[in-house]
């Protein structure tokens, strides 16, 4: 088997696959791991940009671990199998009357995958999706079975656990009653959006945008909870806007683009025009989620939010400077500070910033030009997309770094889970 992950920018061939059918059967494929001196990785859709789900020995797939196992209508407490993809989830939990209260744009990952590298979504007076678990069913090196709940270290480290802890078998989810947004989009001057980053956020439950390099607006999106009246999208326009134009016309344009990549300023500014206006309501998953046929790569910090508009200003100085050939949109997100130990936004109000290039130009140094923007504002990686740091200078911008690779040492000493990327951004 040749392992890829979605970019198809990291492969790998695993010597053994295996899918155990529950948390037992997890412990104990990491236990005889132990005992042989291999090393395992679980692996989940394979959605994350950066190697940290490669596999170079035993991998671990969730698929057999998929379902909603158990649900508490009475308090909104669900339990899910951690192989669920959210596209799964989210009907499931629809036809329960129940929904996430935030996610992110694409339901291809699994929830576990999603959880443990800090999927987040926007809303200013919203978290990332690790805060809704209240519960995690580990399996651990030591062959033990877990279930981890808030108010002890191993829960709080589980949350977003990079896959190093052990192999989540289950989740426990803290959901809402279900939900509509009246979502809408339109054009706005980027001056006028980074004039007053914080003003925007607030303008809506749900607010992001979209800016395509060289252009001078930026298409956003703001989707409100006020009710929700409204109807959805024609279909015929659901799929004129999100099949034809989104991603075949889009990827044709890119292709272009990375045939010639004069062109991409020109080509970036049509883009930034297309991208035009509709409102809509519908329920609240169909409005988050949209499909991304056209692959690319990415790199993602989290900034306190207070810094977007400096970043901003800075990345475009550079674009306009060396009017690199960058033909993928950056795209800014907004969230609430929280309290899981590994989130980008621990204690700061945050705004999540993503460069993007299609899969078919190269990256050049506009990723490493990024990085050093955001360094001088102590941005923190997103941790399922590409970035360079290593543990000492993640040990400087998140202050329960140490706390988390405690809990490590302590599941995992001999470092069964480990793969060179875990031994970059984690130590040995």
């Amino acid at each position: 088997m040749t392992w890829s992950n979605w970019s198809g920018t990291v492969t790998a061939t695993p010597r053994q696959v295996v899918a155990p059918v529950d948390a037992a059967a997890a412990a104990g494929v990491l236990a005889r791991a132990v005992d042989s001196g291999r090393k395992v990785r679980p692996l989940g859709s394979g959605h994350s940009f950066s190697p940290i789900g490669q596999p170079t020995d035993i991998a671990v797939s969730v698929a057999a671990l998929a379902g909603v196992r158990d649900h508490n209508l009475a308090n909104g407490r669900v339990w899910v199998g951690a192989g669920t993809r959210l596209s799964h989830l989210n009907r499931a939990l629809d036809t329960l009357g129940l929904a996430l209260p935030n996610l992110g744009d694409i339901d291809r990952q699994t929830i576990a995958g999603a959880v443990a590298t800090g999927t987040h979504g926007t809303g200013l007076g919203l978290f990332g999706i690790a805060a809704a678990v209240v519960g995690v069913e580990l399996a651990t090196a030591s062959g033990e079975v877990l279930r981890c709940r808030p108010g002890d270290g191993t829960f709080e480290a589980a949350r977003i656990n990079l896959g190093a802890l052990g192999i989540v078998s289950a989740l426990e989810l803290q959901t809402v009653p279900a939900f509509r947004l009246r979502a809408v989009e339109e054009q706005l001057p980027l001056a006028e959006v980074l004039a007053d980053p914080h003003g925007f956020a607030a303008s809506a439950d749900h607010a992001e945008f979209f800016w395509f390099p060289h252009a001078d607006t930026v298409a956003t999106r703001r989707n409100h909870r006020d009710g929700a009246d409204g109807d959805p999208l024609p279909r015929w326009r659901e799929v004129l806007d999100d099949e034809v134009v989104t991603n075949g016309v889009f990827g044709l344009v890119n292709r272009v683009g990375a045939a010639a990549p004069r062109l991409v300023p020109s080509l970036n500014r049509l883009s930034a025009r297309v991208m035009g206006s509709r409102t809509y309501t519908d329920r609240s998953h169909r409005v988050f989620c949209s499909p991304r046929r056209v692959r690319f790569v990415e790199s993602e910090y989290a900034v306190p939010l207070d810094a977007v508009a400096a970043v901003l200003r800075e990345l475009r100085a550079w674009y306009d400077r060396t009017r690199a050939p960058i033909q993928f949109p950056v795209e800014v997100r907004f969230v609430a500070a929280d309290d899981v130990w590994l989130s980008g936004a621990y204690g700061r109000a945050t705004a999540y910033v993503a460069v993007h290039q299609y899969a078919g130009s190269p990256v050049g140094e506009s990723f490493d030009v990024f990085e050093r923007i955001v360094a001088e504002h102590d941005g923190r990686p997103h941790w399922g997309k590409q970035h360079s740091l290593g543990v000492d200078r993640l040990r400087e911008v998140h202050p329960r770094l140490d706390d988390f690779l405690a809990v490590r040492d302590r599941l995992d000493p001999a470092r069964v889970l480990a793969n060179p990327h875990l031994e970059r951004i984690l130590g040995a």
